[in-house]
C-alpha cells in the first residue's frame, strides 16, 4: 500500500474510533487485516452461535472459515436458496453474536447502512447479544450526504453486480433510485449512537476492505 494512503487511513481511522467511542460504541483500531481477525476472534466464545451479514469484508478476512474451524455454529445465508436463506436470516436475529460490515462510517462516528430486505440493519439494531461491525478505512466518509453518495456510486452498484441483480446500476455503475423488484437499497439505517443496552463493537481497519 502507498505510504501516504496508509498514513491517511491511520489518521482518519483513529479519529473515527475516538468519535465512535464518544457515541457509546466500543470501538478499536486494527492496523492490518491480521490484527482485525485477532480482535474479532477475541470477542467470540467457542460455544457462541454466530450470524453473518452478507459481506465481502468478512469474506476477505476469511472469518466464516475460521469460525467453522473453531466449531462455532454459523448462520450464513449467502448462496442458499431463497426459502432457506430467509430462515437463516431469522436465526441471525437471535444469535449470540452478529458480525457484519457497514456501507459507510462518518468521521463523527455514525454508522450508515442501506439494505434490500433489512435483515442486516435489523440484526445490528436489536436481537443478538453482541454485535461486531468490521469496517475498512476506505469506507470512512465526511457525513451522511457523503455516505449516501458512496452507497450510490460504489457500494450499491458493486453489490448488485456481485449478487447478479437485474438493476439499472449494474449496467450504468451508478444508482438510479430505481423501482426494480431486485433493488438492494430499500432500507436505510443511521446509527447516531450505540443502541441502548447493546454490546456493540466496531473494528476500524487501516486497509481497504469490501465495497
Amino acid at each position: 500500500m502507498n505510504s501516504m494512503l496508509k498514513h491517511h487511513y491511520e489518521l482518519t481511522g483513529k479519529k473515527v474510533v475516538e468519535a465512535l467511542n464518544k457515541n457509546r460504541f466500543k470501538a478499536e483500531y486494527a492496523d492490518t487485516k491480521a490484527e482485525a481477525v485477532e480482535a474479532i476472534l477475541k470477542l467470540i466464545n467457542p460455544q457462541d452461535t454466530v450470524g453473518m451479514g452478507g459481506s465481502i469484508t468478512l469474506d476477505e478476512l476469511s472469518i466464516g472459515k475460521l469460525l467453522q474451524e473453531l466449531c462455532n455454529t454459523i448462520f450464513n445465508h449467502q448462496g442458499l436458496p431463497p426459502a432457506e436463506a430467509y430462515n437463516v436470516r431469522r436465526k441471525q436475529l437471535t444469535s449470540d453474536v452478529f458480525i457484519a460490515s457497514s456501507n459507510a462510517v462518518t468521521i463523527d462516528g455514525e454508522i450508515i447502512n442501506m439494505d434490500g430486505s433489512g435483515n442486516r440493519v435489523a440484526a445490528l439494531t436489536f436481537g443478538p447479544k453482541r454485535v461486531i461491525v468490521v469496517v475498512g478505512a476506505n469506507k470512512i466518509v465526511k457525513d451522511e450526504a457523503d455516505a449516501r453518495r458512496r452507497i450510490a456510486m460504489t457500494a450499491a452498484p458493486m453489490n448488485a453486480d456481485r449478487l447478479n441483480r437485474k438493476t439499472p446500476c449494474v449496467i450504468t455503475g451508478v444508482c438510479a433510485n430505481c423501482n426494480s423488484p431486485e433493488r438492494i437499497c430499500s432500507v436505510t439505517s443511521i446509527m447516531h449512537k450505540a443502541p441502548s443496552a447493546s454490546d456493540f463493537h466496531v473494528i476500524i481497519v487501516g486497509e481497504a476492505l469490501g465495497y
